[in-house]
């Protein structure tokens, strides 16, 4: 049987990382356990965070693939919990400082072909959408906002041009359970082709997606704790998949570089005193044609890493 998920740019991380025997990683986005599995075949301990119940369970559930859990002490760890709570989460297994932070972005391939987790519009299912399983779904959000609401997501998130008019469709429609209906009712609002390259329903998708996890703050404070929890000389790896999070990603590294403070969003960026807390930053890093052939759902894939310096992590002013 095959993998459920192909690990996007997994050499790349992996080179990237550099891990070793008696390092200690933090894989982010556990998922399926690509990066993960790579990591722990080096020789390294991995504290692996995922938010998704589903992903924990396939791990715990099948020890002939993860016998790392009970080696003594174990070098896998799982932590049912955000990334952004890495800090306190390793915290509470007795560690202040890793080798490494991996980070995969986004949703999983898992999540998408599970027609009842309601991620995506190829096989009709409830429209739900949470990677957690718990709070809001993506119906409750739909069916209980109102229209400029929603269009400021479907703007903003999907960077849906026309978010106003398919904002205004989906108020008309009301209640929507299932993603078909969904997809269908923006289908309709922007005059859908079949046969076009695009599903016109992909971007509003992403866009509900993004703000019932809340991921893009999820993001930022994610990579925030990965620099207070980073030692120096540790490494960090981001893997983003559309320019939202990679417009983050850049923007993190560039001023983790360059010493310019994070104030709040609100307010205009001040010069600081805040000494560089990343260098080597790389370039944008991209699949190749062989793996994006392979793997289709690579292709919009940015890797970015950088190494950890020695000064303290920014302080962070409340937004």
């Amino acid at each position: 049987m095959s993998e459920p998920h192909i690990p996007v740019l997994l050499d790349e991380v992996i080179s990237a990382l550099q891990p070793a025997p008696d390092t200690i990683i933090v894989d982010a986005t556990f998922g399926a356990g690509g990066y993960t599995r790579r990591l722990l075949d080096s020789g390294a301990t991995v504290h692996a965070f995922d938010r998704d119940p589903d992903a924990i369970a396939a791990a715990t559930g099948n020890p002939g693939k993860w016998p790392e859990l009970r080696e003594e002490p174990p070098r896998l760890v799982l932590h049912a919990r955000r990334f952004s709570e890495m800090v306190a989460g390793m915290a509470e297994a007795g560690i202040s400082r890793v080798d490494g932070v991996a980070m995969d972005i986004g949703v999983s391939s898992m999540q998408l072909d599970q027609p009842e987790r309601g991620f995506a519009f190829a096989a009709d299912g409830p429209l739900d959408m949470r990677m957690a399983q718990e709070g809001q779904t993506a119906a409750d959000f739909l069916n209980q906002a109102d229209e400029a609401e929603i269009a400021d997501v479907l703007y903003h998130y999907g960077e849906e041009r026309q978010s106003r008019r398919v904002a205004r469709a989906i108020v008309a429609a009301r209640p929507l359970s299932t993603t078909g209906q969904l997809a269908n009712v923006v289908r309709k609002a922007l005059g859908h082709r079949p046969g076009a390259p695009k599903d016109p329903a992909t971007r509003s998708f992403q866009a509900i997606r993004i703000h019932v996890n809340g991921e893009l703050d999820e993001l930022e404070q994610g990579l925030q704790a990965a620099e207070s929890l980073l030692k120096s000389g540790g490494r960090l790896a981001v893997v983003s998949f559309h320019s939202l999070e990679d417009r983050i990603v850049k923007r993190f590294l560039r001023d983790a570089s360059k010493a310019a403070g994070l104030a709040s969003r609100h307010l205009p960026q001040m010069p600081s005193a805040f000494e560089p807390t990343f260098a080597n930053v790389s370039k944008a890093v991209r699949p190749s044609e062989r793996e994006a052939a392979a793997n289709p759902r690579s292709r919009s894939a940015t890797l970015r890493s950088a190494t950890r310096t020695s000064a303290p992590a920014r302080e962070r002013e409340a937004a």
